[in-house]
């Protein structure tokens, strides 16, 4: 992403990661970032005034470190458009201290291990998740994320435009979970079925 844009995106839930990613190698995708673990910290106001303009400021770590704020997001040409403004930094620890020094606070944090591809334009990444496998796909325009999906062998009306954390909150609604952090160790042992959010798998 450049320093300010618009990112234009979809996500797919997987049933079978490993065959997505060869599907990848058989396309010739180019491997941009081998899997790495990704931890990211949400921030909002302490009476949430982000969070109820559907705003986010997010510090994330992975191979580097990035602030990122994104804006509202709309549906256009079926894909999720959202303004996004993101740079990286050098210091983790510092970034996050100067957030809460303007008064920011953690909203939640959540993390994910992330393997990033490029092809015909387009990034694709296929994310493991705490409570499950997904694919992403982000690219200039709807058209090319659209054909890009099919390629892939997406269903496309199985197309997700929610981001991972409205997502988790979707689940606290049928599973009412108490943790705030969508992490590895909150999930571990837990079984999440999406057929009950009406999400089937894009792959089958």
């Amino acid at each position: 992403m450049n320093s300010a844009s618009h990112e234009l995106e979809v996500k797919f839930l997987l049933s079978r990661p490993g065959a997505f990613e060869d599907r990848l190698g058989v396309l010739g995708a180019q491997l941009l970032h081998p899997r790495v673990h990704e931890i990211n910290l949400r921030f909002d106001t302490p009476d949430g005034a982000l969070t109820s303009r559907a705003q986010v400021l997010r510090l994330r770590r992975d191979h580097q470190t990035t602030l990122t704020y994104k804006g509202p997001g709309e549906t256009q040409a079926g894909v999720r458009k959202r303004r996004e403004i993101e740079f990286t930094i050098s210091d983790y620890q510092a970034a996050q201290a100067l957030l809460e020094a303007l008064g920011y606070r953690v909203l939640l944090m959540y993390e994910k291990h992330r393997t990033t591809y490029a092809w015909q334009g387009v990034l694709i990444v296929l994310d493991e998740m705490p409570y499950g496998n997904f694919a992403e796909i982000e690219g200039p325009d709807p058209e090319l994320i659209h054909t890009t999906s099919a390629h892939l062998g997406m269903a496309w009306e199985a197309r997700l435009l929610d981001s991972y954390t409205m997502l988790f909150d979707k689940l606290r609604g049928v599973y009412a979970f108490t943790f705030r952090d969508l992490s590895f160790a909150n999930f571990a042992g837990l079984d999440v079925d999406w057929s009950a959010l009406g999400i089937p798998p894009a792959d089958l």
